[in-house]
């Protein structure tokens, strides 16, 4: 188990799609924005833990040209909503004065076609996953758990460096650039995952 909770740390917490995506949302939103991004994408991702590790990965492997349609897709959408970061207007607000653009249920969806969160299921699926026993379910269950409880700081990490940047630049041209950047690293990190 402690491998495994090092492996959903490290999964999480390194740079990638859902990431720059908390934040950019919380630099320019602030922290309270981001909170939903924060939940709908440990949920999301622990879900497709769940689904590839207890059968769904054996579908993939045996279906290979569903992986590139879905990093294609993931890496199109990503492309969108950098160039949307990056285009987009800042304006300094007060904290939870709106709400957050991707929300719950876009951060939850965003999982689906994050090449990031697949080959992560993959491996915790190929790894940690015990495929001969009898209680599978239970085991895949528990995992999933458990990656969601440790993906919630670790994103909730990436908004507070998103917040502390907006707290100590109230200046909208330095939290626009702030925004281009995180753009550009989305941006990268997307199309990085190809040649992975």
């Amino acid at each position: 188990m402690l491998a495994f909770m090092l492996f959903a740390f490290v999964a999480s917490i390194t740079p990638g799609p859902t990431n720059f995506l908390v934040l950019s949302n919380s630099a320019s939103h602030g922290l309270r924005a981001a909170l939903p991004i924060i939940l709908g994408a440990g949920a999301g991702a622990a879900l497709i833990v769940w689904l590839v590790g207890s059968g769904m990965g054996e579908a993939l492997f045996r279906a290979p040209a569903v992986q590139p349609l879905l990093n294609g897709l993931g890496v199109a959408w990503l492309t969108w909503l950098a160039w949307k970061i990056f285009r987009s207007p800042v304006q300094v607000q007060q904290s939870g004065a709106t709400s957050a653009r991707l929300g719950l249920w876009g951060a939850a969806a965003l999982q689906v076609i994050n090449p990031k969160t697949w080959m992560m299921a993959l491996a915790v699926a190929s790894v940690f996953i015990d495929a001969a026993a009898s209680d599978r379910l239970l085991q895949v269950t528990h995992l999933s758990l458990v990656f969601f409880v440790i993906a919630l700081p670790c994103l909730g990490g990436w908004a507070l460096l998103g917040s502390g940047a907006r707290r100590l630049s109230g200046s909208p041209v330095v939290l626009r650039r702030v925004n281009q950047g995180l753009a550009l690293l989305l941006l990268v990190s997307a199309w990085a995952s190809l040649w992975q």
